[in-house]
């Protein structure tokens, strides 16, 4: 059995989900994607190859060696993209919660069962469906859990609003203990620079109590200074529209001193390494343009 423990984003990770390249499929039409980066670069002819991606994933893979992480893979299942682990499931404290992401992508469940299988019936979450909800938008803090959400009429037509505020409710009654804070994050179908995507698309807490920020990724002015005030403005490295577009927010922890970053982020890491954080540097910059990086493809099982 698996004893499932998240109570955040930094404490020394033990068990992980990687998602997989592999049998990733051909390039998709531009009416098969779920986001405006992936059209971006299905119109511009350079969208990433699996040979490219399956490289970068084995450079995280490599990392997780290093550090002594049990790492678990998603079954290959033939041209599926499953690299984004995260889209599929989370967990907070000893509970692993199903999202319940677009329809189309219900096969990407199936191929984590093995690793579901292993966890205590009693701690295997499915919401109900009119909860939308994807690991991206959920970020369990302590006393807080951190949520992405969007809340606009037009939230049907918007492929790119992914939890929805059933799920905000539904994970409060979960976890009654928690103070679950949801926030209002901006959305686009058609501009990559004008879309968070999930939360950790422009924010994401780091060890050490600081936190990585870009503003224009929430759409509430006071709920964006909310969390600046929560972490402290010296705490806090803000991003620009740029570097939010180049995914600088989503990093991932191992620990409180340990992270993995894209080697291409040269102002994010000499900032990590100057507040003195170990930065492991692996090339991400083909899967970063699906829209997604390093905590997208990781779905942290066990932290200490």
């Amino acid at each position: 059995m698996l004893e499932l423990n998240i109570q955040n984003e930094t404490s020394r990770l033990r068990a992980v989900i990687l998602g997989t390249a592999e049998s990733n499929g051909p390039t998709p039409k531009v009416e098969d994607c779920y986001d405006p980066k992936s059209i971006e670069h299905v119109l511009a002819g350079d969208y990433p190859k699996e040979a490219d991606m399956i490289i970068e994933m084995e450079a995280v893979a490599k990392v997780f060696e290093k550090y002594d992480v049990t790492v678990f893979r998603p079954k290959v299942i033939k041209d599926c993209n499953q690299i984004f682990s995260r889209d599929i499931a989370f967990v907070i404290e000893d509970k692993i919660i199903r999202a319940n992401i677009l329809p189309n992508r219900e096969e990407e469940v199936e191929a984590i069962r093995h690793i579901w299988n292993k966890i205590d019936r009693k701690n295997r979450i499915i919401l109900p469906e009119a909860c939308h909800v994807e690991g991206g938008d959920v970020m369990p803090w302590n006393d807080y859990i951190f949520i992405g959400t969007y809340t606009g009429e037009d939230y049907p037509e918007l492929i790119t609003a992914r939890t929805n505020i059933d799920a905000v409710i539904a994970i409060q009654e979960l976890f009654p203990d928690k103070i679950v804070k949801s926030f209002e994050l901006r959305k686009s179908n058609t501009n990559a620079k004008e879309n968070a995507l999930h939360l950790d698309c422009c924010f994401q807490p780091i060890g050490q109590g600081k936190a990585i920020i870009h503003k224009n990724g929430f759409l509430v002015e006071s709920e964006y200074q909310w969390l600046v005030d929560f972490f402290g403005k010296e705490n806090i490295f803000e991003i620009t529209k740029d570097e939010m577009y180049q995914m600088n927010s989503n990093i991932f922890s191992i620990s409180e001193e340990v992270i993995i970053s894209e080697k291409n982020f040269t102002r994010l890491n000499n900032w990590l390494r100057e507040q003195g954080f170990t930065v492991e540097e692996v090339p991400y910059a083909e899967i970063g343009k699906q829209e997604g990086l390093l905590r997208c493809t990781t779905m942290p099982l066990i932290r200490d």
